[in-house]
């Protein structure tokens, strides 16, 4: 049987997709092509294998950028939760990141590390990472007291308090802050081949922008958006798995 859920984002799916068809064929913009024109470009550049190619170089700085800043982002936050002198040091270095323009910064990070990969895995570390530091130390420092006073009175050593106590109870907000990251990364690594060097789906909207082929375009950008929702979707499913007897905001 259909779940309620399901039907909900169908139904909505439809209001979106069916008002962009409608507002398309109203001639707002002659820019603006219809769905079923978008959906064709989809198809063509599916069938004609452009698009796995052009996602084979998308996903490179996206998978490695996201690795990256999940190690280094989970490493730090844990780090920040847990030392209030490091949380004061560096703690506003990742609020301002997140807050700021980044896209700003991408000319700065080109004359650094060039026009390569190296650029866009940095580009997505950076819309990633401020993500994923911050939801880790929140939930770090709020690990409930009373459990590490539980496992202390035990005599565990801060070892065990870390590893046995504080990051399994922190691991659900953990994952949903990973989950954001992703979002984030995706956001960065188009955002790279945008303003770094036209390549994978970045070259696909470029270049359809650049011959007036519009409908290859919002179908280029209509698949980023596909993907990325499918991604996070699996990512939620899983946090699920792992996490089922999360009630409270830590695990029972």
């Amino acid at each position: 049987m259909i779940s309620r859920s399901l039907i909900l984002k169908l139904s909505s799916a439809l209001v979106i997709f069916g008002a962009w068809e409608i507002s398309s064929r109203a001639g707002i913009n002659y820019a603006f092509p219809t769905f079923f024109e978008s959906m064709v470009a989809l198809w063509n550049l599916t069938i004609s294998g452009q698009i796995f190619t052009a996602y084979a170089e998308t996903l490179k700085p996206l998978v490695v950028g996201v690795l990256i800043s999940t190690f280094i982002g989970v490493g730090i936050g844990v780090w920040v939760g847990l030392s209030e002198k490091f949380d004061w040091l560096v703690s506003p270095i990742f609020i301002i990141m997140q807050s700021a323009p980044l896209a700003a910064l991408i000319p700065l990070v080109i004359m650094a590390y060039g026009i390569g990969i190296t650029s866009k895995t940095f580009v997505v570390c950076i819309m990633a990472m401020p993500v994923i530091v911050l939801n880790t130390s929140g939930a770090v420092k709020n690990t409930p007291t009373s459990m590490i006073e539980m496992a202390r009175s035990f005599m565990s050593t801060e070892r065990e308090v870390i590893f046995k106590i504080i990051i399994p109870s922190a691991s659900p907000v953990i994952f949903a802050g990973l989950r954001l990251g992703v979002s984030a990364g995706f956001i960065g690594a188009i955002l790279a081949e945008l303003k770094i060097t036209p390549t994978g789906v970045g070259d696909i909207i470029s270049y359809s922008r650049m011959t007036a082929d519009y409908p290859s375009m919002y179908a280029a950008i209509f698949s980023i958006i596909v993907l990325a929702v499918l991604f996070l979707n699996v990512l939620e499913r899983i946090e699920k798995v792992l996490f089922a007897g999360n009630d409270r905001g830590y695990v029972s």
